[in-house]
């Protein structure tokens, strides 16, 4: 039996602070964000606003470290292999474990993220380049705006995988059935149309350059819902940090 969304907290919680991606296959992989209660209301129409980049897996209660939908003996403080802690003004903090810093009123949402779709896309025998290098793959901010909701504005955010060229129309058909890690893809090719002026220099993640004969592939991505809060001054929040997901015992199937 293969490793699970369960298998992967516990190693977290024992102190494990690697990359989700390649990991617990088949399981459906979520962003973390925390916000104070007086932002939550916000928070859930800008991510229904944006379903494509901000899928909404589970909404807590605040206070509350937990999603019960998501999986069992799941503690949102320490399941996840590393954190950043966001205060208007100041860069983030990364951090192990937000349970020294968790407050009576944060609440939890979990975002769908595009790792879920790996298992569907190996299975498929589509070659995976950035698993093969370890990388998580580059995000960026994107010159396109996303749907702004009350004091929520921001710009679309994505993800970048390459992938072989004759591949692309099925990584298309495959990502489409699973909306869960963001859908189908937003754009194929040259990412000046998405207003990425250099793909050389991405805002998260690494480099990853398509190879002669692939083709760059772009998703929406559930930092755009990081990027908002930023842009709108929350004033303190917390996120998983880039790469470091909180994997869920939700399995992703197609359809």
């Amino acid at each position: 039996m293969g490793e699970s969304g369960l298998d992967l907290r516990r190693a977290a919680r024992a102190g494990w602070e690697g990359l989700t991606v390649g990991r617990a296959r088949g399981f459906v992989q979520a962003n973390l964000v925390v916000v104070p209660a007086d932002w939550a209301g916000d928070f859930a129409a800008f991510c229904r606003a944006n379903p494509r980049s901000c899928p909404l897996l589970a909404a807590g209660r605040p206070g509350d470290p937990r999603l019960p939908a998501l999986g069992a003996d799941l503690d949102l403080r320490e399941d996840l292999p590393a954190y950043l802690v966001h205060e208007a003004g100041h860069a983030p903090r990364r951090l192990a474990s937000l349970r020294d810093e968790w407050r009576r009123d944060w609440t939890p949402f979990a975002l769908g993220c595009w790792f879920g779709a790996e298992a569907a896309l190996a299975g498929e025998g589509i070659r995976l380049r950035h698993v093969e290098l370890g990388l998580q793959g580059p995000l960026f901010r994107t010159g396109r705006a996303a749907v702004p909701v009350g004091r929520l504005r921001g710009p679309l955010v994505v993800s970048m995988r390459p992938f072989a060229r004759e591949d692309v129309p099925r990584v298309a058909a495959v990502t489409a059935g699973l909306p869960r890690s963001h859908g189908a893809p937003v754009h194929v090719g040259d990412p000046a149309v998405l207003g990425i002026p250099d793909p050389d220099q991405p805002d998260w993640g690494e480099p990853l350059r398509p190879e002669p004969g692939e083709e760059a592939v772009f998703w929406g991505c559930g930092l755009t819902a990081l990027a908002a809060l930023q842009a709108s001054g929350a004033p303190l929040f917390a996120t998983h940090a880039p790469g470091a997901m909180l994997v869920t015992d939700l399995l992703e199937t197609l359809p």
